[in-house]
């Protein structure tokens, strides 16, 4: 396995936690809104991971010129 493909793996595996954290968030948002802050919080932290591994993969894709 490359790197470039280790990133994708990684990149989906913390894609599909940060959907379920959303859901869960938006879910407890009408019955409990500490817990739902938390999940919220967890969310955007996977988010900034997220964009820092696109960033990552964009960086090892080859370019055409």
């Amino acid at each position: 396995m490359n790197k470039n493909e280790l990133i994708q793996k990684h990149q989906s595996k913390l894609d599909k936690k940060y959907k379920n954290l959303v859901e869960q968030a938006y879910n407890l948002r009408q019955t409990d809104h500490a817990l739902s802050d938390i999940s919220e919080y967890r969310a955007i932290k996977l988010l900034g991971k997220l964009n820092k591994l696109k960033y990552l993969s964009r960086d090892q894709s080859p370019s055409a010129i």
